[in-house]
Order: structure tokens, then sequence, then C-alpha cells
């Protein structure tokens, strides 16, 4: 029996987030943001209602010992560079899957986010430079370049209700460029009293990991073994351990699940459903893990806890800081806070938006933003929110005044960065629906997933052939998520501007009567009744025994002898073999698997998510037929 959890959510058991990582991603960072500012709260209001207990609680030390040898470091400096290095194996990971999978596939829309991450970064620091330079606070300048993930795309949930994804993807393509170079500044500036042995067993403890990425070995505590060499060797050396978690991340790659291995996956768990002994357990465990790729995985185990705890555990431990009326007075003019505060509200908004308009301009459009102009700016806006990672500088490059500081700047920054994004979509709401949807859209081609076009002469196709939105469904008759997909459908199809196309995809694997039905239904097509079976057989999936299939025809006043000698000879078994060829070549493994105007619609297909999924496709081709 399917789980019941399972079939609420909408979403394939075998598949669950895995299918689709980006969006899963977005949807933590945005959740989580609520707890990191309750964070950042708390921290404020511990600092300064009780100012000793908390740098005294953050300051206690925390060691272990081993025969002669003691480690150890403070409470804050575990978070800092121990727990923080979960996240930035987060962030690597999530960089590395949009270069296997997402928008980064297509190596030449890497330009823009690289230029709009170096230059996003390069503006607030000369901002920051403009006000410190000669002083000995110019070395904080790494605080004022680096935009907060988590905190960014959650108050842009909260500022730009309705904003379609593809905005918060293209924002996201520019934070992981901008996260990936604020590593490397804190590795090559704010890294002291380098140690070049540990150093150098880092990097050989590094290099076996890639080796054994390279060799495809699948064996967990290997990989945990190396890492916390790595981490311990950096510690030690004098340059800062975070930068480990990345550098592991980005060797982990992404990749869909494949149908032969989920089939094999299936297959490993019937030998163990017939003989459930404790080797085939582990066999079926092996095989399941497998199939789903390491960066995957381990965005599933760790993503969740860096965004709910060890982010916002990071706020806690180093947003306080103690205000009083003197204090606020000398931070509104102190250099410190003028260049953070100005850095991030004015120079990333401005160098984000120039930098894109002028490649775009330069390149003919080739370079271009993926997005609209008013989905630029507020993406400009948005970025100067920057928390986490400048914390962390902050942390290194300053103390005493300066940090409180710094701190203050970064708070404030946060507050103007989120009331002017809120102004500017706000502005883009007082447009008109044509205007809207190109200020936030824009004109460029998206990438298309669906590798065969649809074709109406081959592909069984509902609703007008001029419809601007055409939604590509691979089902199975027996699969029951496909049967929960049905009625949503069904539902669509009142829109006359919607077109519907059904592929098969038999998982004969799991569903032994799938394939067979797929066939009745052609032969019910070679009599013009492919729709009537396809509504029959979706509407009685646990009655697909052959005499089941043979009443459906019946039903349906078709010529029973013709469908069952066509069944028997097997002679839509090559049409139906097409559609799987097609699925496998579009990535799809599993069902239901929807295309919208040819791009894979990932998370749950209930009919508010996929009707909105499809007002944007409509815009999109709109803005092309206007522009085309």
């Amino acid at each position: 029996m399917a789980d019941f959890p399972a079939l609420l959510s909408g979403r394939t058991n075998w598949r669950r987030e895995f299918a689709a990582p980006m969006r899963s991603f977005l949807r933590t960072e945005a959740g989580s943001s609520g707890v990191l500012a309750a964070a950042i709260v708390l921290a404020l209001l511990w600092a300064n209602l009780a100012p000793g207990s908390y740098d005294g609680f953050w300051a206690t030390d925390l060691s272990f010992e081993l025969g002669q040898h003691a480690f150890g470091l403070d409470l804050r400096e575990w978070i800092n560079s121990g727990l923080m290095t979960l996240f930035f194996l987060v962030v690597g990971l999530e960089a590395r899957r949009e270069f296997d999978l997402g928008d980064l596939r297509d190596r030449s829309r890497f330009v823009l986010p690289v230029l709009a991450g170096i230059s996003g970064m390069a503006a607030p620091v000369l901002i920051y430079l403009a006000f410190n330079l000669g002083k000995d606070t110019a070395h904080g300048w790494g605080v004022a370049m680096s935009t907060d993930t988590a905190l960014a795309l959650g108050l842009l949930a909260l500022v730009g209700r309705g904003v379609p994804d593809r905005v918060r993807v293209f924002l996201l393509t520019v934070f992981v460029v901008d996260d990936l170079l604020a590593l490397v500044v804190i590795a090559v500036v704010y890294s002291e009293n380098i140690d070049l042995m540990p150093l150098l067993i880092a990097i050989i403890a590094f290099a076996v990991v890639l080796v054994l990425a390279l060799l495809h070995v699948r064996k967990p505590w290997v990989y945990v073994v190396l890492g916390v060499i790595t981490w311990a060797a950096l510690l030690t050396s004098g340059v800062d351990p975070v930068v480990a978690g990345l550098a592991i991340g980005l060797t982990a790659p992404a990749y869909s699940p494949g149908r032969e291995e989920l089939e094999q996956a299936s297959g490993l768990f019937r030998v163990f459903r017939e003989q459930p002994t404790p080797e085939l357990a582990r066999s079926a465990t092996v095989g399941l893990t497998a199939a789903i790729s390491p960066n995957e995985r381990l965005q599933f185990l760790y993503h969740p806890w860096t965004s709910y705890l060890i982010v916002p555990l990071f706020g806690l431990a180093n947003a306080g800081v103690t205000i009083d009326a003197d204090f606020l007075g000398r931070a509104i003019t102190s250099p410190v806070t003028l260049g953070i505060l100005l850095g991030y509200v004015i120079g990333k908004p401005v160098a984000v938006t120039m930098v894109s308009w002028l490649l775009d301009r330069f390149s003919g459009g080739r370079y271009g933003p993926q997005v609209g102009w008013a989905a630029v700016v507020g993406s400009g806006t948005i970025a100067g929110i920057g928390f986490t990672v400048s914390l962390l500088i902050a942390t290194i490059a300053f103390d005493g005044p300066e940090l409180a500081e710094a701190k203050v700047g970064l708070l404030a920054a946060v507050v103007v960065s989120a009331a002017v994004t809120w102004l500017v979509f706000r502005a883009v709401k007082l447009l008109s629906p044509a205007k809207k949807a190109l200020a936030l859209l824009g004109r460029a081609e998206e990438l298309v997933d669906l590798v065969d076009p649809v074709d109406p002469e081959l592909d069984h196709v509902r609703g007008p052939e001029t419809a601007s939105v055409t939604l590509v469904e691979y089902g199975d008759f027996e699969c029951p998520y496909c049967g929960i997909a049905e009625p949503v459908v069904r539902d669509l199809l009142h829109d006359d501007d919607l077109r519907y196309v059904w592929r098969h995809l038999p998982l004969s694997d799991v569903h032994p009567r799938a394939q067979i039905a797929a066939e009745v239904a052609e032969a019910a097509h070679e009599q013009g009744a492919f729709w009537e079976m396809h509504d029959l057989l979706l509407s009685n999936q646990e009655n697909l025994q052959p005499k089941d299939l043979m009443s459906y025809a019946e039903q349906l006043g078709l010529d029973n002898q013709r469908i069952h000698d066509e069944v028997k000879r097997h002679v839509a078994a090559a049409r139906v073999a097409r559609d799987v060829e097609s699925a496998d070549l579009s990535g799809v493994s599993g069902t239901p698997t929807f295309f919208i105007n040819g791009q894979r619609h990932y998370g749950a297909y209930d009919v508010e998510t996929l009707k909105a999924a499809i007002k944007v496709a409509r815009a999109r081709a709109r803005i092309n037929q206007r522009t085309g």
C-alpha cells in the first residue's frame, strides 16, 4: 500500500526531495531565515540585558585530551571554525549541483553570475576603503563584500511575495559565486602565521578525497575521516578550516537517478523481500543509496541542519552587541559602520545592475540576465543583506569597539536593503500585467529539458494546437501518484489556452501490469478511443488484469478481438518504447513527471502549484510572441 503522507505530498516516493534539489534549497533557505532572524534578536537582547553572561558563555573553553595531547577551542570558535564548515559544505554542494544540473550546465550562463558576483563584492569593498583607507580598520574590508544567502532569500520571500522562482534562481547563482569568492578571501587574506607542514597534510588529504571521488568510492566513513583530517590540519596550519567544507562539497557530483539504476535497486529490494537476511538487507540498502547522487544525499542530510540549527546558532553566538546612546552616536559616524552600510546598500545593487546591463548590451543579449530588469534591480538590492560570512570575517578582522561597529553596520544594512527591495517589487506590482511579466521575467530563452519536442502527429494531445502552454506528463497507468495527478490535470484542462500531452513510462519493475495497460491504450487509439481508455485505466488502477482490460474495451464499444490480437502480438510495444526512450533522454526516472513548455516541473503537482507554473510559462510565451 502506498505511504499515506507521501501521497498527500504529491511526489513519487523514491524521488521525494531528490528530484528537485534547487527548489528544496530555495524553500529551506527561505524557511530558515525566520529562525536566523529570531536568533539575531535573541543575541541582541541577551547582550544588552546580561552582557557579562553573553560574553562569558561563548568564551567557555571546550577541550579534550588524548594521551599527552590536548585540543581545545572556546564555544564561539567551535561554532565559527567547526560547525560553519558544514555550512560551507552545503554551499559547495549547491555550487556543484548548479554546474552539473542547474542553469550553469550551460557554461555561457556562468559569465553573468561570475561578473555580477565579482563586481557585487568589489564595489562595496571600494566604498568601505573610501571611508577607511589609511586607518587600521582598512584591514576589515572583507566584511563589506559577501551576501547572506539564507537571510536574503528568506527576506525576498517576505518582501517580494509573488516573485517567480526564476528570480530566486538567478539570485542564487550570483550568491554561489559570492560565497566561493568570500571563502577564497578568508583563506588567503584572513589566515595568518601559516604553518606549511599541516597545510601540506591538508592538501594531501584533500587530494585523496579527489581521487576517491573520481574512482566512485562510496564508503562515507572514508570521506568523514579524510574531511576531519583536512579540517584539523587547516586549523593547525593557520588557514581558516571552513575552506575544507567548501572544497569537499565541490567534489560531490550531482546527477539525476537513472531508470536502470532504479530498476536494479528495486530488484535488490524484491530479492530481500523474498528472503529477508542481513546480507540482502545491506545489499538492498547500498543499491538504493547508490541510485541517488552523492551531492543530493549530502544536501538532504546536512542542508536542514545547517539552515535551521548551525547558521542560527552562529548568529546567536556572534550577533550580540551592547548598544547604548553613546555607542550609537559613535557608530553612526564610524567609518567602519558607514563603509559597511553604504557598501551594501549602494555598492551591491549598483554593481549587480550595471554589470548585468553592460554585459547584456555589449554581448548583444548573449550573456544577459535570465530575468527582467526589475528582477535584476531587486536582486541587487536584496544582495545588500550581508550577515553570516561577513560576521565571520568581522570576528577575524576586528575586536573591541570596531567589532561592535561592524555588527551595527551589518544589521543596519539588513534592514535598509530589505526595505529598498520591498519598494522595488511594490513598484513592479503597480504595472500592467504585461509590463509586470516583462519586468520580472525578461526576454531570455529558457533552457529546454524536454529532449523530444511534442509532435501532434505522434503524441497523444488534448487541447487546442494553438495553445501557448503545453503540459507534458510521463505517466504509468498503475502508478498511484499518476492516479492522484489525474483529477488535477482534468481541472487544468478547463483552461482553453493549455495543451496536454500524455507519454508512457511504464515502470514494469514495480508495476507489472503497466506495460500491458499502455499497449491496450495504444490499441484503443487505433480505434479512435485513446483518451477514453486513458481515463478508464487511471480510474481503475487496481483492476488492470487482462479480463479487466477487455471489459473496458467492451464498455467503450471497441473491437475486443482486434485489441486482444494486437496486445498479444505486442503491436504497440515499439510505440510505448519510443516514449520510454524519450523519457530516458530527458532524464525522467519516475512518474508522474511533468514538463511545462519544455521545462521540467519540480516539486508538488497540486492544482495551485501547477497553475502558478503554467501562469509563469504563459507570461513568458506571450513575451516571446511580442518580441519574436
